[in-house]
């Protein structure tokens, strides 16, 4: 069981790691997560070219270690779907985090959503294969129906809360989205 749990629990981490790279009003490091940039003959997560701070709570800074690469940087941020405009001075990049419409925090919901969709799939699918190996040890004649249909129960219970939990970190970023 403390597999089944485990396992879950990745899957629900990596959910609010998704959800952190989603764009609310307020700055957060976390936005800039999924970018990668060509350098140095490969795609590099931004995170890895340069110091990322939040100046205030509607920018964000980017020391750059190596000038050569502002222009790749200021591209990759511009063909990512956040809808930020860089500001390059020198070596610090500038990310001004405009406010967003009512449309585009329609949009970030339901990207949100299928974030949880997707996480629920992957707790769906991890307690679909601990069944299945529970199952098969049963034929194998290493369980009893009594314990096949116990462990069976556990599993659906901790699929449950996790799915549970995931629909409450799903309504707290909506929230969280939807302040203006």
């Amino acid at each position: 069981m403390s597999e089944v749990e485990s396992k879950m629990n990745s899957a629900l981490l990596h959910f609010e790691k998704e959800l952190n790279s989603l764009r609310t009003s307020r700055a957060n490091p976390a936005m800039l997560d999924n970018i990668l940039v060509d350098a140095y003959g490969t795609k590099t997560p931004l995170n890895q070219l340069g110091n990322i701070s939040v100046q205030d709570a509607i920018t964000i800074t980017i020391q750059i270690w190596d000038s050569s690469l502002i222009k790749n940087i200021e591209n990759a941020i511009t063909e990512s779907n956040l809808g930020i405009n860089p500001q390059t001075d020198g070596q610090l990049i500038r990310l001004p985090i405009p406010k967003l419409s009512e449309e585009r925090r329609k949009e970030i919901i339901k990207i949100a959503s299928q974030f949880a969709e997707n996480s629920k799939v992957t707790v769906r699918n991890i307690r679909r294969d601990f069944i299945d190996s529970s199952k098969n040890e049963k034929k194998t004649s290493n369980l009893s129906e009594d314990e096949l249909k116990r462990k069976i129960d556990e599993i659906q219970k901790i699929t449950d809360i996790k799915i549970k939990d995931i629909d409450k970190i799903l309504e707290e970023k909506k929230v969280d989205i939807l302040k203006v």
